[in-house]
């Protein structure tokens, strides 16, 4: 397990400083999910366990020795700071990009926050009473053990359900926990699911069977893939090409036996090149 909560003892007393390794933070309007068109301030982590064919975030996966932190809001007048970043220090810059009557809400992503939990625990307290935003958490929904840990601080869940036949993970099980525990919480959530031209239909009916057994009520959100010029940049992995319409809307069709809200939205924040 990859440990991206680190601690810098600062006395022989044991007193310590959290610590997390960004990639960035800046405001910008969300282009997918259930929060598509709002405006978000976004605090991208660095770090990710997972290695999906279609990730156009590879330089997530790993953490870097700086960070970027946008000063004004959407003016993309990025600084330079090194990692690891302390709570108070991202504290402050969230703070700094909440201009009254802006954003909706702040947006968790990545990489994988959740491999943050122990970071997130203690911080998310304090950026919802420093700045009296919705906390919404984007995240691959593998890791149902890390998610309890930050559920109570959390208003809405924006879950990614990774199809084998696209993502090249298998992460069923732990999916499947993952939701349940969302809707025991009665958190707001809603699932995103990237298809290519590759999607197993089966693995949607399938994927349909498990959300109408947790709730036929969350919405999901089909999102054709972005085509890449590489896939990742992974070795002997084949370009992501998007499906057909024809596809789209059979595969539409079959979650809709069992799920009554599917929506197909694209990654609107690559034509609004709010990136």
């Amino acid at each position: 397990m990859i440990n991206a909560h680190r601690y810098h003892h600062m006395t022989a007393n044991t007193i310590v400083t959290p610590t997390a390794r960004l990639i960035e933070i800046f405001s910008a309007i969300q282009g997918e999910g259930l929060n598509v068109g709002t405006r978000q301030i976004f605090i991208r982590f660095a770090l990710c366990d997972l290695r999906c064919h279609f990730c156009d975030s590879a330089n997530t996966w790993n953490a870097p020795n700086q960070c970027k932190i946008e000063c004004t809001p959407g003016f993309r007048d990025f600084e330079i700071h090194p990692n690891p970043i302390s709570l108070s220090m991202l504290l402050e810059w969230v703070k700094r990009q909440n201009i009254p009557c802006l954003h909706d809400s702040i947006s968790l992503t990545g990489g994988e926050p959740l491999l943050h939990a122990s970071f997130l625990q203690e911080f998310l307290p304090q950026v919802r009473a420093a700045t009296e935003l919705p906390i919404y958490l984007e995240t691959g929904g593998h890791r149902p053990e890390q998610l309890m840990m930050v559920l109570p601080y959390i208003d809405s869940v924006g879950m990614d359900f990774k199809l084998e036949s696209v993502s090249g993970e298998k992460r069923f099980s732990e999916h499947a926990r993952f939701l349940q525990l969302c809707n025991d919480s009665q958190v707001e959530t809603f699932v995103k699911i990237i298809i290519s031209d590759r999607t197993d239909s089966t693995e949607l009916e399938r994927v349909a069977e498990l959300l109408a057994d947790v709730n036929p009520e969350i919405p999901v959100f089909l999102q054709p893939v972005t085509p890449l010029a590489t896939s990742a940049q992974i070795v002997d992995v084949p370009i992501m090409l998007a499906p057909s319409p024809d596809q789209v809307l059979r595969w539409q069709g079959i979650m809709k036996r069992l799920i009554k809200r599917v929506r197909v939205v694209p990654q609107t924040h690559k034509m609004l090149n709010q990136m």
